[in-house]
């Protein structure tokens, strides 16, 4: 049988003869021409995705090599796992379903097998394959994404079939991928749903197998499918009265997308279809789609889009030293926030945390004794003077959220004006609170929250009222789970978060928000993280009051002798 080693040494021998091809037409470098624009410092290039090659079953195989197999060939999705399909027994190939759900587990080498007959036992008919493995995650049939750290076990049952051969004739829905595997058999994609103003479109994502053509795979997801179900109560489904017909979603050499829809579309109002036409757009971005054309009868519809707000911008690095509060400049000076600067600077108590909405009119602070403080052009409140408060979070429709330590049940919302008011069912199962970060579409919030020693990195969907009042939060929907103590949380763009982590060693943790996770040194003495809207734009202060910028697997000194790192409300 061939091994995973061997499986994918097969995969990589194509693309090293691809290379030696390339390299065989080239005669040298070129010296002549135009320069061009090479990769931005820092920046990383995505690996092409390839389809890695199983092989059916060896003959005269053990029941537990054939589940050894079987696991292997999960890698394979081609011809709907065709190749792990001929590991079993002809009636049960039919009603095996693959795309059920995904097992994802740490290393196929911490999978343990446990037979119940022997390989030299040549009289067994029957047989039970027992297989142990390392869970960390689950992909369950809508493609989201679960971290489910803890030991998994699956049962095989196998037959001896005519000629001597074991197959397996009974074993639950769906495929086995280890973490480094999963990556490369299924590929990410953002659902993209309207928040209830509709000026916003707020991402789901999810997972589904590489194929040819993910186009259908997308749209059937995000027409028939919905939100996932922590993030429904924050967001507006697909049109309800209008699904989409047939098998398929065409693609044309120009790369437009035609979606066949139902006739009810007919009777959508041009704002709907524009609505529509756009969510599916930004949905299908990374499938090669460039536009859509909505259907009916074959016929195409007039359908236009709609402007939607993007609220991920490029914040700056937000500082404040011993003089003055503004972004940093590439000089090493210290530019001014119009209206903000000033009055930070009537403040004469030390101060402890800084965040400034996406408009920089309105700055929430915090001074080192724990209250809170809205700051805007001539104008200083307290909004929060409870004790144990952590740094407080802004969110886009000026609202400063502050929450105690000890009581992660007290989140309060208050304007600039203070007007506070509670906001129900927040984290009912958690007894503490380290942090919290609204995302910049106010639908969601991110928070670290702990059960006694148990601390979990969680995001739930903010349910808000006709004003924008966030009234209560929806179930927690679990990111991870962490360990040690923790000093900064923060949103990277639309769909991941960061964790700035200290123990035992500093490290920056990367979590999509219903994804897997990524993790690298952070720099020595990390004390505070500002979010970004990628991965290179993160900022970490130290201790010893330098803030440090990534570049490539480094971390660089881009600003000296800072106090307080700022934060950019949805970061």
């Amino acid at each position: 049988m061939t091994s995973r080693k061997s499986i994918r040494a097969l995969s990589g021998i194509a693309a090293l003869l691809a290379s030696a091809l390339l390299l065989a037409g080239c005669t040298g470098l070129p010296t002549e021409g135009p320069p061009n624009a090479g990769l931005v410092v820092g920046d990383e290039v995505d690996e092409p995705p390839f389809s890695f090659i199983a092989e059916g079953p060896e003959p005269g195989a053990s029941p537990a090599r054939i589940v050894e197999g079987f696991l292997d060939a999960s890698m394979s999705p081609t011809d709907s796992w065709e190749t792990a399909r001929t590991f079993l027994t002809e009636d049960f190939r039919g009603a095996w379903k693959p795309e059920a759900a995904v097992t994802i587990d740490s290393s196929v080498d911490k999978r343990d097998y446990d037979s119940s007959v022997q390989p030299d036992d040549e009289d067994a008919t029957s047989a039970e394959v027992s297989v142990t493995l390392d869970q960390v995650a689950s992909v369950d049939a809508d493609g989201v994404y679960s971290a489910e750290t803890g030991t998994g076990n699956a049962v095989y049952r196998l037959v001896r079939e005519e000629g001597g051969e074991w197959r397996i004739a009974e074993a639950l829905d769906g495929i086995t991928l280890d973490v480094e595997t999963f990556g490369q058999v299924y590929e990410k994609f953002s659902l993209k749903f309207f928040d209830p103003t509709w000026t916003h479109l707020v991402p789901d994502v999810r997972w589904f197998p590489r194929r040819a053509a993910m186009a259908t795979t997308v749209v059937r997801a995000l027409i028939s499918g919905g939100p996932s179900e922590w993030l429904a109560p924050a967001v507006r489904p697909f049109s309800s009265d209008v699904e989409m017909v047939g098998d398929s979603v065409t693609v044309d050499a120009s790369q437009v997308a035609s979606v066949p829809l139902t006739r009810a579309a007919l009777s959508a109002s041009p704002t709907d279809l524009a609505r529509m036409r756009t969510q599916l757009e930004a949905s299908l971005e990374g499938s090669g789609v460039t536009q859509v054309r909505l259907l009916v009868d074959g016929v195409p519809l007039e359908a236009g889009r709609v402007q939607v707000e993007d609220p991920i911008v490029d914040p700056g690095v937000l500082v404040l030293d011993d003089e003055t509060f503004g972004t940093a400049t590439s000089g090493g000076k210290i530019a001014p926030v119009a209206g903000l600067t000033a009055q930070i600077a009537k403040i004469v108590e030390p101060i402890a945390a800084v965040d400034v909405s996406a408009d920089a009119q309105l700055a929430s602070v915090q001074l080192r004794d724990g209250r809170v403080f809205a700051v805007s052009d001539g104008d200083t409140n307290e909004i929060d003077g409870r004790s144990g408060l952590i740094a407080p979070s802004l969110d886009p429709f000026g609202l400063l959220w502050t929450v105690p330590t000890g009581n992660p049940s007290q989140l309060q919302v208050s304007t600039a004006q203070t007007d506070p008011s509670m906001v129900a069912d927040a984290w009912p199962a958690a007894d503490s609170i380290s942090q919290l970060r609204v995302s910049a579409d106010g639908a969601r919030v991110a928070a670290i929250v702990g059960t006694g020693a148990d601390r979990r990195l969680v995001v739930s969907a903010v349910i808000r009222d006709d004003d924008q009042r966030p009234v209560s939060l929806g179930p927690p929907f679990e990111v991870g789970r962490l360990t040690g103590a923790t000093q900064g949380l923060s949103w990277v763009g639309a769909d991941a978060v960061a964790v700035l982590g200290t123990v035992p060693d500093p490290t920056l943790t990367t979590r999509i928000i219903g994804g897997p996770s990524t993790v690298s040194s952070a720099p020595a003495g990390a004390i505070a993280l500002a979010g970004a809207k990628t991965v290179t734009g993160l900022r970490v202060l130290s201790s010893d009051e330098s803030v440090y910028a990534q570049r490539g697997s480094f971390w660089q000194e881009s600003v000296a002798d800072v106090l307080v790192l700022g934060t950019r409300a949805g970061y």
